[in-house]
């Protein structure tokens, strides 16, 4: 009998991508990677991968679709936001179960989200948009203080920063300015990249909720916390964990506000990662993403059919691409938490010391450092990646989350400054 083929839509064949690849073994899928690479270099990763540009959609869509004209593909998953547009073109002209490429590409633009959901009625924060060539525009008409400013497609909370003044507004836009010349955002070629959002800060604790859209109806798969408050000036996520540690009697409401933005943006069939805001009885969704979550937090998550069988995260999102249901998949008892490590100094990783002992502590599941030695590193707002991760279970949310924060202060990271011979030793806190 043949394997189910899943295409795997993603920038890189980075360690997000290796994991959907362990899980593809285990559930008997042939996996198929379409990742932004050289068109003219001959397979320099040795994945067989299809060669793409996301800036160049036709023909990236094209190329995918002669392949899968001589070896047809059962389903389409996306890792990150630029592959979920593409991956929902491709959706489209095969007429397989997927979200429709156009609302993929507005949860996916801070900007067309918010538009979209300010059309329909739904709560919003005010905001508005400014070019990142117009550096003479006028910033005293932005929304009241505090305010936040942010790139329109970047994720993992890169690029945004509190504004409390209008002297930290301007300080901000120029901040961003400088981080979207970057080459390495220049090179994509996404004309998100040439406008900033400036909009008004959004009171209250925030929530993630991981999700999967089944023609249509909405199904939670968790709800994560994330315990330390985002207040700014930067918005770096270090620990998320679910069950939320904190009693939601609106729970309920949340889910809802997270369905009704889907529906209104128009996703229909997959994976969604939503982003909010809860104060009191006030819920707003701050971002939404036509994907699971990033990195290596889908590690977080096992699920149990209703045979007790077990599964990781993955393996149920490849199941449910190759259109099974998942309707009876429910995440395992077990409270579980995953920091992403941050970097503590921007520089040259020399080494890392403490893992063991990391990894010693009560609950502590795995601790995976991602950073390679003499990697240079870029912390918040600016750099995108983390120092790596660590995942706990417990019986409960606290102790979690007490876990990963004990097993953080035991990791040691030798850091040498770009700018100095000497280098600087970081704890893990």
């Amino acid at each position: 009998m043949q394997k189910p083929r899943i295409l795997i839509v993603a920038t890189t064949t980075g360690y997000q991508v290796r994991a959907f690849g362990e899980a593809a073994e285990r559930q008997g899928v042939e996996l198929v990677f379409a990742t932004d690479r050289c068109l003219t270099l001959d397979d320099p990763w040795r994945d067989h991968a299809i060669p793409i540009r996301f800036h160049e959609e036709d023909a990236s869509v094209a190329r995918i679709l002669e392949m899968a004209s001589s070896n047809a593909v059962d389903g389409v998953l996306a890792v990150g936001d630029r592959p979920a547009v593409l991956a929902a073109l491709v959706t489209d002209k095969l007429n397989l179960a997927g979200h429709p490429s156009e609302a993929a590409r507005i949860a996916s633009n801070k900007e067309l989200f918010r538009k979209c959901l300010l059309k329909a009625g739904l709560p919003c924060p005010d905001f508005k948009v400014v070019r990142v060539d117009d550096t003479g525009v006028d910033l005293d008409s932005h929304p009241d203080f505090p305010c936040v400013v942010k790139p329109l497609a970047l994720s993992g909370s890169r690029g945004v920063i509190r504004a409390d003044d209008t002297e930290n507004l301007k300080a901000a836009v120029t901040r961003i300015r400088l981080l979207l010349s970057q080459p390495d955002l220049r090179v994509q070629q996404d004309e998100a990249h040439d406008a900033i959002l400036i909009e008004e800060f959004v009171e209250g604790k925030e929530f993630a909720l991981e999700g999967v859209i089944e023609a249509g109806k909405l199904q939670v798969m968790a709800i994560f916390e994330k315990p330390d408050l985002l207040e700014g000036p930067f918005f770096e996520e270090t620990i998320y964990v679910t069950p939320p540690e904190s009693v939601l009697a609106n729970e309920e409401r949340m889910v809802a506000a997270v369905a009704n933005a889907a529906r209104t943006v128009g996703l229909h069939h997959g994976p969604i990662h939503a982003e909010c805001r809860v104060d009191g009885d006030k819920i707003v969704v701050i971002e939404m993403a036509a994907r699971p979550i990033g990195g290596l937090c889908l590690r977080a998550l096992r699920f149990e059919d209703k045979n007790s069988n077990t599964y990781s995260y993955e393996e149920v999102l490849l199941r449910h691409a190759v259109g099974d249901s998942i309707t009876g998949y429910v995440r395992e008892h077990s409270a579980s938490a995953v920091m992403m490590v941050p970097i503590p100094a921007g520089g040259r990783l020399l080494s890392v010391s403490g893992v063991e002992r990391a990894k010693s502590v009560p609950g502590i599941e795995t601790v995976i450092i991602t950073a390679k030695i003499g990697q240079e590193l870029v912390p918040i707002p600016e750099g995108a990646s983390y120092l790596g991760f660590i995942f706990a279970k417990s019986e409960r949310p606290s102790l979690a989350v007490e876990a990963v924060r004990h097993a953080h202060g035991m990791l040691r990271f030798e850091i040498a400054p770009s700018l100095s011979l000497y280098p600087l030793a970081c704890s893990g806190t």
